[in-house]
């Protein structure tokens, strides 16, 4: 299993959901797409569950490492 890392601080608003998207569409079943932003993802986990059948939403997980920095494990299928 490998893993994909993307830094989305730096990436403006509008421009994050496409990059992720891409991003994971472009992974392996049982691989995992790691982001790190500057807030809690959780619209971007509830926009997966709902339009992406490939996202394993029970393994996904989330950790805050700091006060704006979030750490999202988004796995596939």
């Amino acid at each position: 299993m490998s893993d994909r890392k993307l830094d989305l601080r730096d990436v403006p608003p509008p421009e994050r959901h496409p990059k992720i998207f891409e991003a994971f569409e472009g992974l392996d079943s049982g691989e995992r797409l790691t982001i790190v932003n500057d807030h809690d993802p959780k619209p971007l986990y509830y926009q997966m569950d709902a339009e992406v059948e490939a996202f394993d939403a029970e393994a996904y997980e989330v950790d805050r490492v700091g006060p704006d920095e979030f750490v999202a494990t988004i796995p596939k299928k």
